[in-house]
């Protein structure tokens, strides 16, 4: 194993973890409730608080208040004043884990064990950020197959880092800082035992490194002399501005005599990325340090995602495949960027094209220059994927014979911002010809399937090396029903086996593959996540599949605490299958087919016994995602937990729409939202409410962005079914988001269904606004009587502020009970800590002031 593991030889970089890190800071947690890729949705993912986080809960108390809208009532009472202090206190102690963010696995070097780096990240309150660290272990097998797992005595703070990227070899490690304030990004590449390389690379060659893993694309080449990656282009120049006009030769911002211009407004890609150059694609060369924009890339394509393809012996040039999305989004006759993030509906194809060629100005010389291809033809990016209208997360197996890669085209081809995928291969050739006759469907989109059969590929990411040792399978995630599963597929046959174990209610998400050898990370909503280690079984003859031997690593210092576990052990889940209310009309299979519910509760509740449990059920909080074809993971969610200790019980609803189900379910809901998907949750609180497990008088309702618009929808087309609401960023006012949104399309596609691509248009009519409006929970407005909390983030591109607060006042209007907190520096998902842990300890206190 590369001794940089070690972590010691990392001490410029690495700051002394002793003086940040306490004991109870060494928990693990991956806070994954939802998965998304769709463009309206919000993830209940709360804060994470260091346990060396000191303000205390009247602090807390006193900044919560500060926020809150003039006019929206406070309850001054002391009773409400003490549920601020104690919920804050008790938010804190749910909040003292870290997430594992990434995982890498090395061979050693006698072969008797595995070394294994991970990348955590923790939350700092106090400063509003995440802190991030690294934390290396070193995992023996022992001949009884027990595993021994040896941590490193602390773990190392990176400061100031933006990601880090081991080389294939794991001998070397690329630290990126990305420089703030316009000041020059950072490349630090360090060995076994020192930093090798400190590059800095200055803002005239290109801005900060994407790492937002979208457009992110950081890659070594397989000799390790060469960083393939994505950044900001520079800006275009601005106009300067003096005394005499305008102002000639170079331009200093600096000169109090003259001010730079605006010059012309640049589309930008929406929701995350404003104020961001445009992702090009860049090459370093470690050993001189020079940077250099790749060229024959067209000035049209944004790109992301960059791989190197294998070098061939007959090809001394290298060749780099990307991702490329148009500027001009041709399906919807749109010369605009249309907002990108969650959005799998973007068109988008795979490249090659020429890397750079550096060569030594002199022989021996250390300086190298650029040398250009003037060969046009061969200069010049190539489409391989054609008519393919959606590739991305380019894959080369370990021979180099096949390009892999994930589609979205049944998204891009029906409009939905998120839908099942599909995995193909492709052949690969040096020549960079795309061999678009045999592009092979592995993995195709599934319509519907059995209960307990594989529902479609449902997959946000391929880690860098995700290889058995036989080369040929490819391990993945993908969600499956309401939970997260491991998967391999044999990409020579196309067969596919799920690995992770069928009888597990948990989620699974996948870290790192080594061989036969895979690092996941499980959790369930009562159990936080717990890192795995799975070993691959090779099949006896007399057998009919493989088997996969799992077993836990044990983290002694990566412990949550007592009070945590005392509250978790009381209580349990179940996933529910929910009949589909109303089984009349032109459904498809698959939208026939039960949806599912996640039931949290407490131990002494969930038994069908109604007569015994009639006047001691908890209330009730039905939890809905965004999206709306996103879904809620059975997986450890530090927010869902904090509601459930409070003595709620939770309904999280996986309405039709929401990914896992298979293609036809998915389809099922656009053209019906504010019907359809309300009816499914509503059936599914009809379902919990008959079994005996929840008190009708005792309900209340929370959702965020498009499970915002269906809470404000519940409230008002059933006013006296919910206590009180608490939504987060909703979807209030369709006919008026449709003309400020980064994706108007989203609107026509949602409430049209398949036509509505067709009628998008940036200039509705009168009648498409009568149709959004009809839509919309605004056209409810008059019957609502629950009060609503409302979450809302000033700078949400997506769903704008103004949805949000238009159906506020008008509540107000009505005269029913309104709280706004308003996060002026948020946008859509309200994710910046601060922010995250206000917006659930309101939550909190809002539901139980309306308890009695």
């Amino acid at each position: 194993m590369p001794a940089l593991l070690n972590g010691l030889a990392l001490a410029k970089t690495l700051s002394p973890p002793f003086s940040l890190v306490s004991p109870l800071a060494n928990s693990l947690s991956i806070d994954r409730v939802s998965i998304s890729r769709s463009p309206c949705r919000l993830l209940f993912q709360p804060l994470l608080v260091t346990s060396r986080t000191k303000f205390s809960a009247l602090s807390m108390m006193e900044a919560c208040e500060s926020v809150v809208t003039r006019g929206s009532k406070h309850n001054p009472d002391k009773h409400f004043d003490e549920d601020y202090r104690d919920q804050a206190k008790l938010l804190q102690e749910f909040c003292n884990m870290s997430t594992v963010d990434k995982a890498w696995i090395f061979n050693s070097c006698n072969g008797t064990g595995s070394w294994a780096m991970f990348y955590l990240s923790q939350t700092n309150l106090l400063a509003n950020k995440r802190t991030k660290y690294i934390l290396s272990s070193y995992i023996s097998k022992e001949e009884s197959h027990s595993l021994t797992f040896q941590c490193t005595p602390f773990p190392f703070e990176l400061v100031d880092v933006s990601t880090v990227v081991p080389s294939p070899s794991g001998s070397k490690l690329l630290i990126v800082r990305n420089g703030q304030n316009g000041s020059a990004v950072q490349l630090e590449i360090w060995s076994s035992c020192h930093m090798q390389k400190d590059i800095h690379i200055p803002v005239s060659v290109h801005g900060p490194l994407y790492t937002d893993g979208w457009f992110e694309g950081i890659s070594w080449s397989d000799d390790e002399q060469f960083i393939a990656y994505v950044a900001e282009a520079p800006s275009s120049l601005k106009p300067m501005f003096n005394s005499f006009g305008i102002k000639e030769g170079p331009s200093d911002e600096k000169n109090i005599n003259s001010w730079k211009g605006q010059g012309d407004w640049e589309e930008q890609w929406g929701e995350s990325y404003s104020g961001k150059g445009k992702p090009s694609l860049f090459v370093v060369n470690v050993d001189s340090g020079e940077a250099q924009a790749v060229e024959g890339i067209p000035e049209s394509l944004s790109v992301g995602q960059v791989v190197w393809a294998p070098l061939s012996p007959d090809d001394g040039q290298q060749t780099l495949v990307f991702v490329g999305w148009s500027d001009i989004n041709v399906p919807h006759r749109v010369a605009r960027k249309l907002g990108i993030k969650y959005c799998y509906n973007r068109p988008c194809s795979l490249y090659a094209v020429r890397a750079p060629v550096f060569e030594p100005k002199e022989p021996h010389s250390k300086s190298f220059i650029l040398q250009r291809d003037e060969g046009h033809e061969s200069a010049s990016a190539i489409n391989l994927t054609g008519d393919t209208q959606s590739a991305y997360f380019p894959c080369f197996t370990p021979d180099g014979r096949f390009l892999l890669f994930v589609s979205a085209k049944s998204a891009v081809e029906s409009g939905a911002h998120c839908a099942t995928n599909s995995l193909h291969r492709m052949n690969w050739s040096s020549t960079r010809k795309p061999d678009l006759a045999n592009i092979i469907d592995l993995v195709p989109v599934v319509m519907h399937a059995d209960v307990g059969s594989f529902p479609g590929l449902y997959c946000d990411s391929i880690i860098a090396k995700p290889w058995l040792s036989d080369g040929s399978t490819l391990i993945l995630s993908s969600v499956w029903g309401s939970t997260e599963v491991l998967i391999s597929v044999d990409v020579l046959s196309g067969k596919l086996s799920r690995i992770s174990p069928h009888n597990s209610d948990s989620s699974w998400n996948l870290l790192a593959v080594d061989g036969g050898i895979v690092l996941a990370v499980s959790s369930n909503p009562v159990s936080p996540p717990q890192i795995k280690y799975g070993c691959f079984l090779d099949r006896k003859e007399n057998e009919t599949s493989s088997e996969w031997d799992w077993q836990d690593i044990s983290l002694p210092k990566l412990a949550y605490s007592e009070k945590v576990k005392s509250m978790l052990s009381l209580l349990q889940f179940n996933i529910l299958k929910i009949d589909v209310p109303d089984l009349s009309g032109n459904l498809t299979t698959g939208a026939k087919q039960p949806f599912e519910a996640i039931f949290i509760h407490s131990n002494s509740q969930g038994s069908s016994n109604k007569g015994e449990k009639e006047n001691g059920l908890s209330p009730l909080i039905v939890v809905i995602h965004g999206g709306p074809h996103s879904v809620s993971l059975a997986s450890y969610s530090k927010s869902l937990a904090f509601l459930a200790s409070l003595g709620f019980s939770l309904l999280v609803v996986n309405y039709r729409g929401s990914l896992g189900f298979g293609e036809e379910a998915l389809q099922s809901l656009p053209g019906k939202i504010g019907s359809q998907d309300v009816k499914d949750v509503l059936t599914a609180i009809d379902h919990v409410v008959n079994k005996g497990y929840a008190d009708p008088s005792k309900i209340f309702v929370l959702g965020g962005s498009h499970g915002g618009f269906l809470t404000s929808h519940l409230i008002g087309q059933e006013p006296d079914k919910f206590v009180a609401a608490a939504v987060r960023n909703p979807v209030c006012n369709i006919a008026s988001m449709v003309g400020t949104t980064d994706i108007p399309d989203w609107c026509y596609f949602e409430a049209y269904g398949s036509e509505g691509k067709n009628l998008f248009t940036e200039a509705p009519s009168v009648e498409h606004l009568e149709v959004f409006y009809k839509k919309s929970p605004i056209s409810y407005v008059s019957k609502v009587k629950s009060p609503v909390l409302f979450l809302l983030g000033a700078q949400d591109l997506r769903v704008p502020v103004s949805n949000g607060l238009q159906f506020a006042r008008a509540l107000r209007e009505k005269g029913v009970k309104v709280k706004i907190v308003m996060f002026p520096n948020d946008i859509h998902p309200i994710e910046r800590p601060q922010s995250d842990f206000e917006s659930f300890l309101n939550i909190g206190v809002w539901f139980k002031n309306y308890c009695s």
